[in-house]
């Protein structure tokens, strides 16, 4: 494996956005993660938080359930600290900060290895736009069809529906109405007759 591949192998998507990972700089550099995280402590107004950020304990979890860290975050051999993830304009300004003959030629191989993903970004298939737009005025005419075709149904079954609850008033009312005769109290007490 070439180096821009080893690179590219190394350069994970995290919050949207193209990101290195300290660690990973680290060994690139070929220093420490605790000396590069103190270059950069050291000019940290070059790091707002869209060119360096530091990964969330879900984010750190979700990169060790995929086997990029082996260990969890530990004093006995595991990460002791969440790893910061630099985007591109990170590296860029971390090449700043940096100036040993390995950091310049990693950049440089760094870099190239960003523009080789922009570009087999840029290299895939784009969708062709008039065609899905005239499918989905297909899909929509035949969507609204269906619809219209139940509202059909729907004021059919309404009127069926309403001629139901017409017979069910009347007879209502006819139960209702007092033509029945009142019928007599059965018990010791009787209503006076008129």
């Amino acid at each position: 494996m070439n180096e821009i591949q080893t690179i590219q192998s190394k350069i994970y998507e995290i919050r949207g956005q193209r990101v290195m990972l300290d660690r990973d700089l680290a060994e690139l550099y070929q220093v420490t993660t605790g000396n590069l995280n103190k270059a950069v402590k050291r000019n940290i107004r070059r790091f707002p938080p869209d060119f360096m950020f530091q990964l969330t304990k879900e984010e750190f979890e979700k990169l060790r359930n995929d086997l990029i860290f082996q260990n969890g975050i530990s004093s006995w051999g595991g990460t002791r600290k969440l790893p910061y993830a630099f985007t591109e304009q990170g590296l860029a300004m971390l090449s700043g900060i940096l100036n040993s003959d390995i950091a310049i030629d990693v950049n440089i191989s760094i870099m190239r290895a960003f523009v080789a993903i922009r570009r087999m970004a840029a290299a895939l298939p784009k969708p062709d736009v008039v065609a899905d737009v005239a499918q989905l005025r297909k899909d929509f005419e035949e969507l609204k069809l269906d619809i219209e075709d139940i509202l059909h149904d729907q004021n059919d079954i309404n009127e069926s529906t309403r001629l139901q609850l017409d017979a069910i008033s009347t007879a209502l009312a006819e139960l209702q109405s007092p033509k029945q005769k009142p019928r007599r109290r059965i018990g010791f007490i009787q209503d006076e007759e008129k």
